[in-house]
C-alpha cells in the first residue's frame, strides 16, 4: 500500500485527541473531514463492488456499512481509501460465501440506487460488467482492484498475495477480456 495517493489527496495523517475543551471543535473538523470523504469516495466504492461481482443492491449496502465503520473508526484510519476498499473487498467476500443469501431480495430504493428498476440500463451502460463476470473469481478481484486504481503491489499487500501472483492474475483476465472482446467483434 502506497504511504501517500497524493491525486487521491485521502490519505490523512495521524490525529493526537484533542484537550477536552476543544472537542466540539475536534469533533466538527472530523465530521467536515469524514463528509468530503464520504462524497468522494461511496459511489466509486459501490462500482468497485460491483465490478467484484456483487449485485447492485448488494454492493450498495455493503459500501454503506463499509462507510459506517469507517467513520467509527476514523480516529485511527490514517489511509482511508484503501481501508474502505479492504474492509469493502472483505465484506463482499464473507456475504459471497454465506449461504443464507439463496434468493435475491427485492430492490428498495435508497440514496446510492433512487430508481432500482434502472438498474439494467445502469449495467447496460458499463460495458466491461459483463466481461468482468464472465472471468474467474481471482481474476475479477484483481481486475476490480486494478479499475479502482490500486497497482499490483497494493493489490497484493491488501489480499495478502505475492505481487508477482497478482500481475500473473491481471495479464491472465486481461488477456482473456481481450479474447472476449475479439469474439464478441467477430460475432456482430
Amino acid at each position: 500500500m502506497r504511504n501517500h495517493e497524493p491525486a487521491d489527496g485521502t490519505d490523512r495523517p495521524t490525529t493526537v485527541p484533542a484537550p477536552s475543551g476543544l472537542h466540539d471543535l475536534a469533533r466538527k473538523r472530523t465530521n467536515e473531514e469524514f463528509s468530503a470523504f464520504y462524497r468522494a469516495t461511496i459511489r466509486p466504492l459501490t462500482g468497485f463492488l460491483i465490478n467484484h461481482g456483487a449485485g447492485v443492491q448488494a454492493a450498495a449496502d455493503i459500501a454503506q456499512e463499509t462507510m459506517t465503520d469507517a467513520y467509527r473508526n476514523w480516529d485511527r484510519v490514517t489511509h482511508p481509501r484503501a481501508w474502505v476498499y479492504k474492509v469493502a473487498s472483505r465484506a463482499l467476500v464473507r456475504k459471497i460465501a454465506s449461504v443464507e443469501d439463496l434468493v435475491d431480495e427485492v430492490p428498495e430504493p435508497t440514496s446510492l440506487i433512487p430508481r432500482p428498476d434502472a438498474i439494467a440500463e445502469w449495467e447496460a451502460q458499463y460495458d466491461a460488467l459483463p466481461l468482468l463476470r464472465s472471468l474467474p473469481m481471482r481474476q475479477r478481484q484483481v481486475m476490480a482492484w486494478t479499475l479502482a486504481d490500486f497497482t499490483p503491489t497494493d493489490i497484493a499487500e491488501h489480499l495478502g498475495l505475492s505481487a508477482e501472483n497478482i500481475r500473473a492474475d491481471l495479464k491472465k483476465a486481461r488477456r482473456a477480456a481481450a479474447d472476449r472482446l475479439k469474439a464478441r467483434g467477430e460475432e456482430q
